[in-house]
């Protein structure tokens, strides 16, 4: 549901979740957002935060949110 709603979002360009085949408890997100702006109003939306509320509980002690930039090729 969390990927559905944020896939409708504006600056929304692609979200997806995977499940790491090697450990089916480690989830991997691949979103891609038009620019800081987007991304930064998807997180405020209420339920993102409530789903980063929740995911934060189950995940164990040291789980990392990362955001890494794209960087065209030349």
């Amino acid at each position: 549901a969390h990927t559905r709603r944020s896939r409708s979002e504006p600056g929304c360009l692609k979200h997806s979740v995977h499940v790491d085949c090697e450990d089916p408890l480690t989830l991997f997100f691949y979103e891609e957002w038009e620019d800081r702006a987007a991304l930064d109003a998807h997180f405020a939306v209420p339920e993102s935060l409530e789903y980063m509320r929740v995911a934060r509980e189950l995940a164990p002690s040291g789980s990392k949110i990362r955001i890494l930039p794209i960087v065209p090729r030349l």
